[in-house]
């Protein structure tokens, strides 16, 4: 499974991955290329190949190896959601993640690297967790999680969409705001950040799994949307620059309390026996989320770019 212009996507067939690298490049690449006709246009593929029985046979063993991963890295089925949020209510005393970086030492640079990380999630943010809400039965979580998506969805005005203020910021950084257009950049560990909301919002099953991930999201973004701003601020961006982040600041923060305490506690209320997977969820975010982290330090530290190749502007 290389990596192979969109017009040469063709008919899914049989190609056997248990072999492959689960969080490798070519597995994970193409897995994100399967999930992506649920979200947008691929060009040179039909719309109706979204749910073709043949991409699906293809799709089905990618997730198979991927999840069966995630789950021995994860460990154990403690149900403890309390004990596995506990880490992600505290900022790390030794501050080494990459929003930490970019605010100790700013640089448009590795400002733009990490910009083009996040488009691949960003461009379509709390798209897949929205697969979530028909999991749920009416009540409590279904609404809370509802508010929550409200808000990220700008509250009803188009101008807030996060996902378009995510696109302005590239903009005013000098990147191109196109949807999907630092794909082919991404590595693996960046794919498999995404893949993994996918393979979770895409089956009932993994419901738990889901609100733990979304748990995560929410419980993280605000810490370093806060070191993120300032970053830039350092930098000298524009206002449009700093919008997406000065929104989460606050936004988030609220969301973390909501996703606690109404989605979280409501749907553990209603379905008990789904705390394992809620911690499932909450531990394989953390681990895909630590990895890109490392992966990114690891190529600053030496001097190398984070992403597959160079990085052209806008």
């Amino acid at each position: 499974m290389g990596r192979v212009g969109p017009g040469a996507v063709g008919r899914a067939g049989s190609v056997d991955v248990y072999g492959a690298d689960p969080l490798g490049e070519d597995l994970q690449l193409a897995l994100y290329l399967a999930y992506e006709p649920h979200y947008r246009a691929l060009e040179g593929v039909a719309e109706d190949r979204e749910w073709d029985p043949a991409l699906l046979a293809l799709r089905r063993p990618m997730e198979e190896v991927f999840l069966a991963e995630l789950r021995a890295a994860a460990g154990g089925d403690a149900g403890d959601v309390a004990a596995a949020l506990e880490p992600l209510l505290e900022e790390p005393v030794d501050g080494r993640g990459v929003s930490h970086r970019l605010l100790a030492e700013p640089d448009w640079g590795r400002m733009r690297e990490y910009l083009a990380h996040r488009s691949l999630y960003q461009l379509k943010e709390s798209d897949p967790q929205l697969w979530l809400v028909p999991r749920l039965e009416a009540g409590r979580a279904k609404a809370a999680l509802m508010a929550v998506a409200f808000d990220e969805f700008g509250a009803g005005r188009a101008e807030r969409v996060h996902a378009r203020l995510f696109a302005e910021l590239m903009a005013g950084a000098g990147l191109d705001p196109a949807y999907g257009r630092y794909t082919d950049l991404a590595p693996a560990t960046t794919l498999a950040t995404v893949n993994v909301m996918s393979l979770f919002g895409l089956h009932r099953s993994l419901r738990g799994a889901a609100a733990g991930n979304f748990a995560v999201l929410e419980i993280t973004s605000s810490p370093g949307a806060r070191r993120l701003a300032g970053a830039l601020g350092r930098l000298g961006a524009d206002e449009r620059c700093l919008r997406f982040f000065t929104e989460h600041i606050e936004a988030d923060a609220v969301h973390e309390q909501v996703m606690r305490r109404d989605v979280l506690g409501d749907l553990l209320d209603r379905e008990p026996d789904l705390a394992p997977e809620v911690v499932f969820g909450i531990r394989a975010t953390t681990l895909l989320d630590a990895r890109w982290e490392a992966a990114v330090l690891a190529a600053w530290d030496e001097g190398r770019s984070s992403l597959r190749g160079p990085l052209p502007t806008a």
